[in-house]
């Protein structure tokens, strides 16, 4: 079995991959509209962080909505520029951004968020988020909700290896299989997904392995206060339905606090 440099942050690859809808991630991902209707709330500019290949990015562009995106993989800025010329594509650090302009909205979907696994990379990515909000902008954040139900899955599923998603190579149509395996470290709160390609033609499977952090509800809460930022809407799913103990999502409004 052999490591290579991340498949996930290829723009081809990751497009075939979340555009086979066989992912058990992905088929149930149908937050567009969300960001669609929070757009038209706070309007624009608007800002997308981590926008990978302009999954959520193209579509409010589409809208009239004037939106720039960054990214820290340059293939898949390179496969969003080759969809649409309208977004402003930023090569950048979520961490570390630096942008002439400040934004009425902005955003980071699909729990990517849970990707910074160190106090400082999240405090640093915050402190950037707060110089680039306007005066009465919104950061919107979106990352799974560990309820009871959840982590009893993921509990039970620990160890087993099962097959994530069936998708076309984008070079030669050649179906790749990916299984997973998934591991929660319960201390640390991280939860380990370990991906395995089987790309036809290759001998060895290449393996990749990807951590994000869980975040409890009242710990999250916590982390925005003490960063600077006020609390002022908190869905529990992507219709805008309110946060409750079985919701599978968390998603936040979050201003700058008053006395920052």
């Amino acid at each position: 079995m052999s490591e290579e440099k991340s498949l996930s942050s290829e723009g081809d690859i990751y497009d075939s991959y979340i555009n086979a809808g066989k992912s058990y991630v992905y088929q149930k991902l149908e937050d567009v509209p969300l960001w669609l209707n929070l757009a038209k709330e706070y309007g624009d500019p608007i800002l997308e962080l981590a926008c990978g290949t302009g999954r959520v990015t193209i579509p409010l562009v589409e809208q009239g909505f004037q939106i720039t995106g960054i990214d820290i993989s340059e293939s898949m800025l390179n496969t969003a520029r080759k969809k649409s010329s309208l977004v402003e594509w930023v090569q950048s650090d979520m961490r570390y951004f630096q942008l002439d302009k400040k934004f009425s909205l902005i955003i980071l979907p699909f729990f990517l968020f849970t990707g910074l696994l160190q106090l400082e990379d999240i405090e640093s990515c915050l402190n950037c988020v707060k110089q680039h909000l306007a005066p009465g902008g919104v950061f919107v954040i979106d990352v799974i909700h560990p309820s009871r139900q959840f982590i009893l899955d993921l509990l039970m599923l620990s160890q087993r290896r099962l097959v994530e998603c069936i998708f076309p190579n984008p070079e030669d149509q050649q179906n790749i299989v990916v299984t997973t395996e998934r591991e929660y470290d319960i201390e640390r709160q991280i939860l380990i997904e370990k991906l395995f390609y089987h790309i036809p033609g290759k001998t060895e499977e290449i393996f990749e392995e990807l951590k994000f952090r869980l975040y409890f509800p009242k710990e999250l809460e916590i982390l925005f206060k003490y960063n600077g930022f006020t609390i002022e809407k908190k869905f529990g799913n992507y219709d805008m339905t309110a946060f409750t103990s079985e919701s599978p999502q968390q998603i936040l409004v979050c201003s700058v606090s008053s006395e920052v």
